[in-house]
């Protein structure tokens, strides 16, 4: 009787795997480990991801479910406890290394960001998980609650995360900025007001970076001349300034804007004096790609509800879960897939264990596509 591998078998065949058993080595994550080794924990916590599975018990049973199919994969059915030990003791640095091994891959295939100039741009921001003190006492968040911090760099060429620190809820998001952030020459960064740090704005300038971020109202500074003079478009007045603070003494740009959609008048600040007034506030507006990101993993995404209770468990989980979304847009770029990621995702989960390979379910037809009772929607754009 013939044979063929199944859609996750074929999923996985994205995993760069020698590049993930170096990462394990390097770890120690195989030590004194005889049956359920990194690659089989890993396997277990995408499959979790893809099949929507939220906890040791739904991932205990479904594996069950489909015991014959498994050796395709290469392992097999694990006791939940298995898994929470696994989670609890192998160190969730593995994980984070092979995020940043898909990150390099996807990067290749991206697409450049929409507008004309050639810098790169990256968008901060951070989103809040929140936990339950008494369960994650680990993660305290004020007096009473707990919380995790996710502070993000998007790259908007390919709208993907290529930096990510996770950090107690309380740790402000100019200060992660600062201690985690890599800045290189000639990037754009552009930030909400969050990240209004006099000393943070010299250390972009200082780099030879620029930041565009919004005005405070508590800003104080002089008007030293005029950059340029309107050119409709919204544009209302581009202003050369000076900030009457020790701690940032260079002209900056401010910016103002009419956004007739809304009809607000927005302040835009920033060092970069090469670009149009008019684009800057493009460059701004371009921030929600930041905000779909976060609603998107944590709607499609396990990263609310997690297999364990310590620190280790929780980052484990959070770092496959970025790497699913990696692999998802890598196969998105890679196969030139028009529709959604979202649209990925569920054409996926519903044909995991089918016998199909990726290219197969992405250009099967509708006919072929109800004979694996895989629904045919039309999902929002992300």
């Amino acid at each position: 009787m013939a044979h063929s591998n199944t859609l996750i078998s074929d999923l996985l065949k994205f995993i760069p795997r020698h590049d993930f058993e170096s990462i394990v080595r390097k770890h120690g994550g195989n030590r004194y480990v005889k049956r359920f080794d990194c690659w089989q924990q890993l396997v277990t916590l995408l499959f979790a991801q893809a099949a929507n599975r939220a906890s040791l018990r739904e991932i205990e049973q479904s594996m069950e479910v489909n015991d014959p199919r498994l050796y395709h994969l290469g392992i097999k059915t694990v006791r939940r406890s298995t898994l929470a030990d696994a989670n609890r003791k192998r160190p969730s640095e593995m994980f984070e290394a092979l995020f940043y091994k898909l990150v390099e891959r996807t990067q290749v295939l991206t697409p450049k960001h929409k507008f004309r100039f050639k810098n790169p741009l990256l968008t901060w921001d951070a989103t809040i998980i929140s936990l339950c003190l008494s369960v994650f006492p680990w993660s305290k968040f004020g007096q009473t609650k707990g919380a995790l911090k996710l502070h993000v760099q998007l790259n908007n060429s390919g709208n993907i995360p290529d930096f990510i620190a996770a950090t107690p809820g309380s740790v402000h998001d100019s200060t992660a900025a600062k201690r985690f952030f890599e800045l290189k020459p000639d990037s754009i960064y552009c930030f909400d007001r969050g990240y209004w740090d006099y000393t943070l704005f010299r250390r972009i300038n200082n780099a030879k970076a620029f930041f565009v971020t919004r005005t405070k109202e508590t800003m104080n500074y002089t008007v030293t001349g005029q950059h340029a003079q309107p050119t409709g478009s919204g544009v209302i007045s581009d202003e050369i300034i000076i900030l009457k603070n020790d701690k940032y003494q260079r002209p900056l740009r401010l910016i103002r804007y009419y956004d007739k959609e809304d009809g607000d008048v927005f302040e835009f600040l920033t060092n970069n004096f090469r670009l149009a007034a008019y684009t800057i506030s493009k460059i701004y507006q371009a921030r929600w790609q930041i905000e779909a990101f976060f609603k998107w993993i944590k709607q499609n995404l396990k990263i609310k509800t997690f297999l364990g209770t310590n620190q280790n468990a929780v980052l484990s989980q959070i770092w496959v879960a970025m790497c699913y979304f990696l692999l998802l847009a890598y196969i998105k770029y890679q196969t030139k897939f028009k529709p959604s990621l979202f649209y990925l995702h569920k054409r996926i989960q519903d044909a995991l264990f089918s016998r199909l390979t990726v290219i197969d379910l992405l250009t099967a037809s509708k006919q072929r596509l109800d004979r694996f009772k895989i629904n045919e929607f039309q999902y929002a754009l992300f």
